[in-house]
């Protein structure tokens, strides 16, 4: 979560992924930093355990929080 409030704030569109796992941590740390509503792709945990294709599938679902991320231009 910080990486991405760091890139955001220097002008960098960013889009954080976060399992779901860790969402209360990255909600508590965007808010700490300012962004108390910055928008995150939510992915089902865990992931390390999954196969290249199960990855894949995680990405797909992903991707539109991803890309309205990066459309946001939070900074």
């Amino acid at each position: 979560m910080l990486d991405g409030i760091q890139l955001e704030r220097r002008g960098v569109p960013a889009a954080v992924i976060c399992t779901e796992e860790f969402e209360v941590t990255a909600r508590a740390t965007a808010a700490q930093w300012g962004f108390a509503d910055y928008d995150m792709a939510l992915i089902a945990h865990p992931i390390a355990n999954l196969s290249a294709e199960g990855l894949q599938r995680r990405a797909q679902q992903a991707l539109p929080a991803v890309r309205r991320s990066l459309q946001l231009g939070r900074a």
